[in-house]
């Protein structure tokens, strides 16, 4: 097996083994994605090596001499390097390569660093991904996203951090930061903002793995518990969210008999756990409404009055801070309008109104696309497949963008 997912899984590891023993975060990075791009093309050829680790180690380790001398590193620090490139026995066992997961992804949510640095400098130290894939998942070029990184890395080095789990303070200090570096990661994998690709597996998959991790480390954190079940009941869903031809399918049209229901059970365990644990936080909050849609066996049968009640206690949580969360706010019209009652469509179409408004929506998709969804309820169909093609020109998807496109050519017949 040498696949990119079993270079990923070992990537933290060797990281872990080079940083801890030599030092230098960011060049140590450096030199393991080229023994990993080294393992990419040589294993297949030559054949796995009995002990995969070591060799990547002590790959990483030759190289990061190269680049300490390449860079002028004083000669002391040079020579103690160059002398320590035997190979290094790996873990007995998992618990090592987890640790130096958890290192590594709270060193690389350090509060210097902006979110977009923290995300790119995970995916790349923790992930194991290429700054080309990460270039990829991002629509930017190869060049911008290595400079991102270094960036990243530098402020690391600047802020005087150590390879080693951050105190319980500062542990608390970067949990939400961590917490969001992860819930950014997998919602660009379930629903990528551009590109030909709906979604992005391979990030859904290292978001969850790296979420199952903190989890291990804060079980009773019920915000940790949380994200990991809002991810486990979104991504459960992920089968039957494309047709045959990679088309978007509506949560409304998809064949619930193809959810993971291993990945739901466990979700709706996890986050009735953590809400019986006292006031929910968002992510909680965000699982729960994950769980009313995952446990109805119809779209007819969702229980739409009780995801309005939690969109407003979400809605509650965002608004004690000083500028709320449109997109929830946008969610919770599509609930009102879903939940019928006094108004239904309507109701729905006038707290869209109000949303409009709100800057940050100006050039969303969702926006108009919701606005698209709820004119088509009320029956004002020509009204409805304007905000289809409006949305559709807004989006950087392909697939949503044939989706609306389709939506609203529908709207003809």
């Amino acid at each position: 097996m040498t696949g990119p997912a079993v270079l990923r899984e070992l990537a933290p590891r060797v990281l872990g083994a080079v940083v801890r023993r030599f030092g230098h975060f960011d060049t140590a990075e450096d030199a393991v994605q080229e023994a990993l791009l080294a393992a990419a093309s040589q294993w297949p050829r030559d054949g796995v090596p009995a002990n995969p680790t070591a060799w990547l180690i002590t790959v990483a380790a030759r190289r990061l001499t190269d680049l300490l001398r390449a860079e002028q590193a004083r000669r002391r620090r040079e020579d103690a390097v160059a002398a320590a490139v035997p190979v290094v026995a790996a873990p007995a066992d998992s618990d090592g390569q987890a640790d130096d997961s958890l290192v590594l992804l709270f060193l690389c949510c350090h509060q210097r660093l902006s979110p977009a640095s923290q995300i790119a400098l995970t995916l790349r130290a923790v992930g194991g991904l290429s700054t080309a894939e990460i270039a990829r998942a991002f629509l930017v070029p190869e060049s911008t996203m290595s400079r991102r990184i270094s960036r990243a890395k530098q402020t690391v080095r600047a802020a005087g951090a150590t390879f080693a789990l951050p105190t319980a303070e500062e542990r608390d200090a970067r949990l939400a930061a961590v917490l969001h570096v992860l819930y950014l990661v997998f919602n660009e994998g379930y629903a990528s903002t551009a590109g030909p690709d709906l979604q992005r597996m391979e990030l859904c998959a290292e978001a969850i793995r790296l979420t199952r991790l903190v989890h291990r480390l804060l079980p009773d954190d019920a915000e940790v518990t949380g994200l990991l079940a809002l991810m486990l009941l979104t991504d459960a869903r992920r089968p039957a969210r494309t047709g045959p031809d990679g088309a978007l399918v509506p949560m409304a049209e998809q064949d619930r008999g193809r959810w993971d229901a291993a990945a739901v059970a466990e979700g709706v365990a996890l986050v009735s756990a953590a809400l019986a644990r006292g006031e929910p936080g968002p992510y909680q909050l965000q699982a729960a409404i994950a769980a009313v849609h995952d446990e109805a066996p119809t779209a007819a049968d969702t229980d739409w009055p009780q995801i309005v009640a939690l969109y407003r206690v979400l809605m509650g949580l965002h608004d004690s801070q000083a500028d709320g969360n449109p997109v929830v706010a946008l969610n919770h019209a599509v609930a009102v309008a879903m939940a019928g009652g006094a108004g239904g469509p309507a109701a729905g179409l006038a707290l869209v109104d109000r949303i409009a408004d709100d800057e940050r929506m100006a050039a969303d998709h969702r926006l108009h696309a919701v606005r698209g969804h709820l004119l088509e309820r009320a029956g004002d169909l020509g009204a409805a497949k304007a905000a289809y093609l409006r949305a559709a020109g807004l989006t950087a998807s392909t697939p949503q963008r044939r989706y609306l496109v389709a939506r609203a050519a529908r709207l003809d017949g």
